[in-house]
């Protein structure tokens, strides 16, 4: 489904990204887990053709995302970390017109997106102006857009940033079934708990570059440790001690 391969970002000295490689099978829920500037995002925004890589390949269903990347957007549903919205533009009208770019009908962007307004619990806020949403409810309302077009792959950065806990379930919940229905979720996080709860399998991200990955059994013998949380993993793969107020970890690079 997805196919990261060599992917790298440099920005003059300063290398972001450097030799990314990972596969997303179909049916299959994949976190890219790292600390603050780890490069997860840089990686989100290559894939989807935001940001144009020093080198390397992305594909999706075979396809390159930068040389065919019109065609890869009809199967990819994308939820930035901080959506950007027009002010003045009602949620209702936005996924129309997201619809609309999709192929659908007016009608049928609404009769699409109708389940998700619900389910999201943005009924009573779909026709207020996003200027007024707040971080979690336009959080819902990209969200909507991304799920509206029912896309094979679903590409999340930091998915639960600003949502509470019951919209943070509801994502989860949905997350789960995309899977079952056989479409591929990858998303990026630095919330361990998270990764552990969801994922099938974890790649973790560390200074540029995937350090280890696999199913937490596998990270669990790359890492020498018979057992273990996915937190005892991580610190053990990155080399690096650690602050962890609740379940966020914040890597500590030793001087």
């Amino acid at each position: 489904m997805l196919e990261l391969t060599g992917l790298a970002k440099r920005y003059g000295e300063f290398q972001a990204v450097r030799d990314i490689t990972l596969t997303v099978r179909p049916g299959e829920l994949y976190a890219l887990l790292g600390p603050n500037g780890a490069g997860k995002t840089t990686t989100i925004r290559m894939l989807m053709g935001v940001l144009r890589p020093s080198s390397g390949s992305a594909r999706v269903l075979g396809l390159d995302c930068f040389a065919q990347r019109a065609e890869v957007m009809r199967h990819v549903g994308y939820l930035p970390d901080e959506p950007q919205f027009y002010d003045y533009l009602r949620g209702g009208e936005l996924l129309r017109f997201v619809g609309e770019m999709h192929g659908f009908s007016a009608r049928e962007a609404a009769d699409r997106a109708a389940p998700w307004i619900e389910r999201l619990g943005l009924s009573d806020a779909i026709e207020e102006f996003a200027v007024n949403y707040s971080k979690g409810m336009k959080k819902k309302l990209a969200l909507c857009c991304a799920l509206l077009h029912e896309p094979e792959l679903l590409v999340l950065d930091e998915p639960t940033n600003g949502l509470d806990p019951y919209a943070t379930r509801t994502l989860h919940d949905i997350a789960r079934e995309q899977a079952a229905a056989g479409r591929s979720v990858f998303f990026t996080t630095h919330l361990l708990d998270q990764a552990e709860r969801l994922c099938h399998r974890i790649g973790i991200l560390h200074a540029g570059r995937v350090a280890a990955q696999g199913t937490l059994e596998e990270l669990r013998a790359h890492s020498g440790l018979a057992s273990g949380t996915l937190e005892e993993v991580f610190f053990n793969v990155t080399g690096s001690r650690a602050e962890v107020t609740g379940s966020e970890a914040v890597a500590v690079t030793p001087a």
